[in-house]
């Protein structure tokens, strides 16, 4: 048997990633020189690390278990063994001590039985195995049948509004995982950013037969281009669908042409880019690094514009409020609202106690909301320093954040939902600072949410495998789809009749929700 040092760090990584802990993978995968090994993620199962650990714990207990002999012991350990135990000589030798003197008990005991009972042995073997036997067919039943009803009941909660494999395209060709996916706001095209160190292009227009555009992220070596063999992990169209924005962790924002041409290579970060955005206007990219800063770039030159050193830790998520003011968030825990060609931020928001995960500004542009491991969401307002709301529900860290669009028209109010690792999505009346629907079906942490451009629906993405999208008024089920994944981000068509998703495993799904 044949463990490396590159195994055991990759499925760590692989771990920590898919545990949620996406800033210490990063630095853990630094670290490790993951991205040097020769590993295939796309082969790699998700939650790896912990059936290896299940199995060497099996096998902890099962060789507890084994007779000198080389017998199996007929009965399970006292207790189960906790992974620690496992690993300490002292606690497996008493077990195993104690396994040995129950056997040895027992075996006083049977002999002590055989002489007593030797008349007797052939009648009462006889009726005791009729008697086993008896039990042993009732118990057989009882378990089927209980076993059948369970299979039932779980079988109706999948089946509740599940679409149909016909309704659902597989995109196959991301070798890892895929991060991010976003639909091109003018027509078909869903953009897909992966591990593998390539962003995708999918035309998903009628009689396009789903071809796709691979944009490779390189980087100069030896007077070459080579792959950068970084995570694409952010990208995000211009309004006028013509351009995409790609941000890498091998440190370059990208500007790439609808049709798949590299436009421009943005070179100002000293590591990763956690997170891009467009302004509405088109002239300007917005990305945060891992080097603590922001950078307003021009997006007709390439060129930087402005940088904004003011974070004490890594940026990890960034949004305009209009073309030339935005806010920041970061592990640091405070949030800044700067201006192009303000040397100062406009304002500080202070509040948080962990790190701030994503931040939103409402359709308006008045209202600010954020998200944090210390499982709140906050409001804030540039018109006070303190939150307008501190809203507590989430047990676990909040992921990210979207408000419903504008247009929604469902009432006066916008509403704001929010996914959690607590496998929670929650729905919030935001004027009224109240959740109004608790979303449970999800069994594992909820990565993404999105709202269809009429508000009316809302998908979810969970590491469960499962998109759902739910009704925003009531609160209900509409429609189900199990993909071969974990889900990192769903996203919706502009016509709001698709709903893209991208997996764990490599794939990127779309869903036809057309009647």
């Amino acid at each position: 048997m044949s463990i490396t040092s590159d195994e055991v760090n990759f499925l760590v990584y692989r771990y920590l990633q898919e545990s949620g802990f996406s800033h210490s993978a990063f630095t853990f995968g630094i670290e490790s020189h993951i991205s040097q090994s020769n590993i295939n993620g796309a082969l790699v199962p998700p939650a790896a690390l912990i059936s290896v650990l299940q199995k060497g714990l099996q096998y902890v207990e099962a060789e507890i278990s084994i007779n000198e002999d080389g017998t199996v012991f007929d009965g399970r350990p006292i207790e189960c063994l906790s992974l620690i135990d496992a690993v300490m000589p002292d606690v497996v030798h008493t077990r195993k001590q104690a396994i040995r003197d129950k056997l040895s008990q027992q075996q006083q005991q049977h002999q002590h039985q055989q002489q007593q009972h030797q008349q007797a042995v052939d009648s009462s073997t006889l009726q005791s195995h009729a008697m086993r036997n008896g039990d042993a067919a009732l118990n057989g039943e009882e378990n089927g049948t209980h076993t059948l009803n369970h299979h039932v009941e779980a079988m109706d909660v999948e089946d509740e509004a599940q679409i149909p494999a016909s309704k659902a395209t597989v995109l196959r060709g991301h070798e890892s995982e895929v991060f991010i996916c976003a639909w091109n706001p003018v027509t078909d095209l869903l953009a897909s950013g992966s591990g593998d160190s390539t962003a995708r292009i999918w035309n998903l227009n009628e009689n396009s037969g789903s071809t796709q555009l691979v944009l490779r992220h390189c980087i100069r070596e030896g007077g070459q281009d080579v792959p950068s063999n970084k995570d694409v992990t952010s990208l995000d169209w211009n309004s006028e669908g013509t351009l995409l924005a790609t941000g890498s962790y091998d440190g370059f924002a990208r500007i790439w042409t609808k049709d798949g041409n590299l436009s421009s290579t943005l070179g100002q970060h000293k590591g990763p880019i956690f997170a891009l955005k467009w302004n509405k206007k088109g002239n300007s990219i917005l990305s945060a690094g891992v080097d603590k800063t922001t950078i307003i770039w021009d997006a007709h030159t390439g060129e930087a514009k402005q940088q904004f050193p003011f974070h004490s830790a890594p940026a990890l998520d960034v949004d305009w409020q209009n073309n030339t003011t935005f806010a920041s968030c970061s592990t640091d825990m405070c949030i800044h609202v700067c201006r192009l060609g303000s040397e100062r931020p406009l304002k500080t928001f202070q509040g948080h106690t962990n790190e701030v995960n994503a931040i939103k500004w409402d359709p308006s542009g008045m209202l600010l909301a954020s998200c944090s491991d210390d499982m709140t969401l906050k409001i804030w307002s540039m018109k006070q320093d303190s939150c307008v709301h501190n809203l507590q529900a989430h047990n676990k860290e909040i992921y990210t954040i979207k408000w419903s669009p504008a247009s929604s028209g469902l009432n006066a109010s916008l509403l704001l939902a929010s996914a959690s690792f607590d496998s929670t999505v929650r729905l919030w009346d935001v004027d009224r600072g109240e959740c109004i629907h608790t979303l449970t079906k999800h069994q594992e942490p909820v990565y993404s949410v999105a709202f269809s451009p009429d508000g009316r629906f809302l998908a979810s993405g969970s590491f469960d495998k499962c998109v759902h999208i739910w009704d925003t008024l009531s609160g209900a089920l509409v429609n189900s789809y199990r993909g071969t994944g974990g889900i990192f981000e769903v996203c919706w068509n502009s016509l709001g009749d698709k709903v893209g998703a991208s997996g764990s495993d490599g794939s990127v799904c779309v869903l036809d929700l057309r009647k």
